[in-house]
């Protein structure tokens, strides 16, 4: 049985599909299987997962209606789990590709550490091919130092691929389907469950922004399910006590509220959702006078004229001069 399931979710990328799969099956690292998971995709992405799985006996073209990102992921991690004795799980986008020693360093990471998931370097790119890197000594961090801090990766932490999870992580665990920004409902469960991170400073996994994907279109009101993650994820750091956690978690609540609010544009069919956003805000800042977390610096100001733009400025000023104070 091989070691590795590789879960490729795929819904229109034709362009790319074959820049993924051929990275993947040209890992230094051969003991995995690779599972294609075809999301409906109208264009001819399932010819093409069909043409790679008739081709060797480890992959896996697995085709589904279409369910969106989350349910296709979740698709392959319940086939790993019903049909296969692989240990471990890894994530990769299909518009995205992995450097030929990906998988064996993730591997290696978490062998020598013992830590149940190992996370690599990301490398954002146009097209372009990976630079060449030093070999650096992997680190062995807490959950909070993973989850948490700025310095690891840019603080891209959240994400579901760039990492090698250990398969009893997602013995329970799902993606939740229908939502957008679906790896904040998830990475920080696995990571905290986990207890510590094997970190890989090598940049070995590289992130195409496709300039059809969701994340490049306009604002919409599925934008707002990152509010709803960290919802969750303010709720498990207060009922675990966890202090860093919960800061992290409000400053990120506070910022994307503002952020969402800058970018929703004075539209008729938008003004509920300014008006749920300001409320939103209004509770971000107020959990973040109680904890102490003023993240935004110079922005603050801003981000209590965008949750109560009715109020005049001495108002405002009164309020942070209080808040500061406490």
């Amino acid at each position: 049985m091989p070691k590795i399931s590789v879960i490729v979710p795929v819904y229109k990328v034709e362009p790319y599909i074959r820049r993924c799969v051929d990275s993947i099956l040209n890992q230094s690292f051969q003991d995995f299987e690779l599972i294609l998971v075809d999301d409906g995709s109208p264009d001819g992405c399932g010819a093409i997962c069909e043409e790679y799985a008739q081709g060797s006996g480890r992959i896996h073209a697995l085709h589904q209606q279409n369910g969106g990102l989350s349910a296709a992921r979740n698709a392959g991690i319940d086939w790993a789990f019903a049909n296969s004795g692989s240990q471990w799980l890894a994530f990769v986008d299909s518009d995205d590709w992995i450097h030929p020693e990906y998988l064996q360093r993730l591997y290696t990471a978490v062998v020598d550490t013992h830590c149940r998931i190992s996370a690599c370097g990301i490398f954002h790119t146009d097209g372009k091919a990976f630079p060449p890197e030093q070999l650096l000594a992997v680190q062995e961090v807490s959950a909070d130092d993973y989850y948490c801090s700025q310095d690891i990766h840019g603080g891209v932490t959240a994400v579901a691929w760039n990492k090698l999870y250990h398969k009893s992580l997602f013995s329970t665990l799902r993606y939740p389907v229908g939502k957008l920004h679906e790896d904040e409902f998830t990475t920080y469960l696995a990571v905290y469950e986990a207890g510590k991170v094997a970190v890989v400073p090598q940049r070995l996994y590289a992130y195409f922004q496709n300039p059809e994907g969701i994340m490049r279109s306009d604002w919409n009101p599925r934008r707002m399910h990152t509010l709803e993650a960290v919802e969750q994820q303010i709720a498990f750091a207060q009922r675990n006590h966890n202090a860093r956690l919960l800061n992290k978690a409000v400053e990120q609540y506070i910022y994307s509220s503002y952020e969402q609010l800058e970018k929703i544009g004075d539209i008729p069919e938008h003004r509920q959702y300014q008006k749920v956003l300001r409320k939103k805000l209004r509770d971000g800042l107020a959990l973040g006078r109680s904890c102490g977390v003023f993240p935004m610096g110079w922005k603050t100001m801003w981000a209590y004229e965008k949750a109560y733009p009715f109020k005049p400025l001495w108002w405002l000023a009164g309020r942070i001069k209080s808040a500061v104070k406490k």
